[in-house]
């Protein structure tokens, strides 16, 4: 991974992202940050199951990644390291870690189906996905998301590949942390990220 995606995943905040311009599996991200805070505070279970239920039905489906996937992925990583890190002291950050690393083994999955098929090269950045000519309207219109759906060419090649190279270069920050994980679903998800 280049330096400079590796700095964008480290640094980027949630209000760098236009979520309301990506789409998810059945509509946008809009809500995305709202949803990562929830997870990121760790202390009410219900709020958690909501807020990640949300995420894991907007982020892939039927081994399908989508715009707001690879973005997704840096805040989820990030919430990920931290239930790690306070697991011993924090009950929903021992539920976290297995729920997260199962989510994460479905993208992994994806990544790997993809990963085998002859694809287009991803676009040279991370932040590339975010060009303005990549992002859908400003403000949200029902029907014209509908047409642009129907579209034969929703999404540029190279940019859905690279919902999966993207999302695979956060999987890959992953690898180390599962070492430390001790839970079925994390061995799992290590074995699943291949390099």
């Amino acid at each position: 991974m280049t330096k400079e995606n590796l700095k964008y995943i480290e640094n980027v905040k949630a209000g760098d992202i236009p979520w309301h311009r990506i789409t998810t599996t059945y509509k946008r991200a809009t809500d995305f940050p709202k949803y990562f805070e929830i997870l990121n505070d760790m202390n009410d279970k219900e709020a958690i199951e909501t807020a990640g239920e949300e995420i894991a039905m907007g982020i892939e489906h039927q081994s399908t990644l989508w715009h707001a996937t690879p973005f997704a992925c840096i805040f989820l990583y990030r919430v990920f390291k931290k239930a790690l890190e306070d697991r011993d002291k924090n009950s929903i950050a021992e539920y976290l870690v297995p729920e997260l690393a199962e989510l994460f083994g479905y993208i992994a999955e994806a990544v790997n189906i993809v990963e085998d098929m002859e694809h287009a090269d991803p676009l040279p950045n991370f932040k590339d996905m975010i060009d303005e000519k990549y992002l859908w309207s400003e403000v949200y219109d029902e029907e014209e998301d509908e047409m642009r759906w129907e579209e034969e060419d929703v999404f540029p090649d190279d940019l859905f590949y690279s919902f999966y190279y993207y999302s695979k270069q956060v999987l890959l920050l992953l690898k180390p942390l599962l070492k430390q994980a001790d839970d079925e679903c994390s061995k799992k998800l290590y074995e699943l990220i291949k390099e």
